[in-house]
């Protein structure tokens, strides 16, 4: 029975809307990695690359459209391709539901993209300045009261670290953190007389998408203790959806517990060695 049931619909032509968008939603799967990659390996400049990406969402938009009208057609006329509606609905949820995820925090979050320990006096970028001099990077001097007023508001718990460890220490924890993140460390300077004032300026990359971020620290003392000030500002576009927040909100915390752990350990003391009296000499 369930042979000859399904003969006739075997025997019906396959839709081809709904082919159209099983087809659409493909290539929008591969334009979507396309760039990515553009992004990450610096091929195109950022206006073509985001111009990629964005056409990329609007063919799984228009996937979704061609597959509403192939039900349609189905629904009228009995023709086969549910199963290739039904991929192509799949493929364009994926690619829609991390953008359409950051839109909403994007409403949400305010429109900044300069965050900072310090925003009376930010660490500023040096070596990093001439990096944010392209055309549509955003300037390297620090974005102003109005950000930090915003700041404020949206994370009042990113405030200046304060150690009591001396700030040679200071500053090798915060490198040694700044290296495990596998961020492009492009000038570090210790601490050194007379001032003694450490700074690292890195590179971080956002984890999809790759838009790099700077970032700049700045290690001083604070007599026998030290002070760590950090400053995450993205290369381009007004707003970083709490990227540079929740990265420099993390960097404390990891700060505070590699600071906190390393003056926990008891001293280790070196064994002592028996001191051997002197040899007696004999008189002949």
């Amino acid at each position: 029975m369930a042979r000859s049931f399904s003969a006739p619909y075997q025997s019906e032509p396959v839709s081809s809307l709904a082919t159209w968008s099983r087809n659409l939603a493909v290539f929008s799967v591969v334009a979507v990695l396309v760039s990515i990659l553009i992004v990450r390996f610096g091929f195109l400049e950022m206006k073509p690359a985001l111009a990629t990406f964005f056409g990329a969402l609007g063919i799984a938009g228009l996937s979704i459209l061609v597959g509403l009208g192939a039900f349609a057609s189905i629904w009228q006329n009995g023709s086969r391709g549910m199963s290739r509606i039904l991929l192509a609905l799949l493929i364009d949820g994926i690619v829609l539901a991390y953008p359409a995820y950051l839109s909403l925090q994007y409403r949400k979050l305010p429109p900044i993209h300069d965050i900072t320990t310090d925003v009376l006096d930010p660490p500023r970028f040096e070596a990093l300045a001439r990096l944010r001099a392209g055309e549509g990077a955003n300037s390297a001097v620090y974005a102003g009261l109005y950000s930090a007023e915003q700041q404020r508001t949206a994370y009042p718990d990113i405030e200046t670290v304060e150690l009591e460890t001396p700030v040679q220490r200071a500053y090798e924890v915060t490198l040694q953190l700044v290296n495990k993140r596998k961020w492009l460390v492009i000038d570090e300077r210790p601490p050194q007389l007379p001032r003694r004032i450490g700074r690292i300026e890195a590179v971080a990359r956002t984890p999809i998408m790759g838009f790099r971020e700077d970032v700049s620290i700045r290690v001083t003392p604070d007599g026998e203790d030290s002070r760590v000030d950090i400053r995450s500002s993205s290369r381009y576009f007004e707003g970083d959806l709490g990227s540079n927040a929740a990265r420099v909100a993390k960097l404390i915390e990891d700060i505070n517990s590699a600071v906190e752990t390393a003056n926990a350990k008891p001293a280790v003391k070196k064994p002592q060695v028996p001191v051997k009296g002197q040899p007696k000499t004999v008189k002949k």
